[in-house]
């Protein structure tokens, strides 16, 4: 089974948000079948290089109308300085095409800030950075009531974090996605959480047999 992880990419992209998750996606070091099979593709308004917040440069793969969702598994909104600029309205289409559709969609830091300015939080819950920063600087916001001070939310096929929470958030997606067996997940998230070798270990073991070489 073949599933397109779509990264969306603009200029100032947050390089550490997505990290944890689309390694895991692309390598599938860990996944529980090998028949599962993820491919990254980067995605954005135009076909020009964009330069993220660490002055990377990422050639995007397809534009953001080229997308289909006829083979999209989740589509990765990481944050940036720009989600507030009308520049970015194109994405909301899509956002709302796969919602639609019950294809997962991941959004940290400021792209969660871009979603509360477009109604996307208004009636699900959710989190940000903070609750009365989202309601400051997005005036049509009108999801008070569904916002919870968590590191990561999932409501249905949303899923939205805190800047702070990328290693929650990948936990969160790769849950959704169930690509590891629940074991592994656990132990992958425990290991890099508390630095701890144990779950290293555990992280192997949890491994279907194969993996191991047995």
């Amino acid at each position: 089974m073949r599933k397109i992880a779509y990264l969306y990419v603009s200029d100032t992209m947050a390089d550490w948000e997505p990290g944890y998750i689309i390694s895991e996606l692309h390598s599938g070091r860990y996944f529980r079948e090998k028949t599962l099979k993820y491919e990254v593709k980067t995605v954005s308004l135009t076909m020009d290089p964009i330069t993220t917040m660490g002055g990377v440069k990422i050639l995007p793969d397809i534009m953001i109308h080229d997308l289909m969702i006829s083979e999209a598994g989740i589509l990765i909104l990481p944050g940036g300085d720009t989600w507030l600029e009308p520049l970015h309205d194109s994405v909301f289409l899509k956002v709302k095409e796969f919602l639609d559709n019950h294809i997962p969609v991941a959004a940290i830091c400021g792209a969660t800030l871009g979603l509360a300015a477009n109604g996307f939080l208004d009636y699900c819950k959710h989190t940000s950075n903070d609750l009365e920063y989202v309601k400051a600087i997005c005036p049509t916001y009108r999801g008070e009531a569904f916002y919870q001070q968590q590191p990561v939310v999932v409501d249905g096929d949303l899923i939205t974090a805190s800047g702070v929470a990328a290693l929650d958030f990948a936990y969160a997606v790769l849950k959704k996605l169930d690509v590891f067996l629940p074991a592994t997940l656990e132990a992958w998230y425990n290991l890099y959480q508390t630095h701890d070798p144990t779950y290293f270990f555990a992280l192997m073991n949890s491994l279907p047999r194969i993996e191991r070489g047995s």
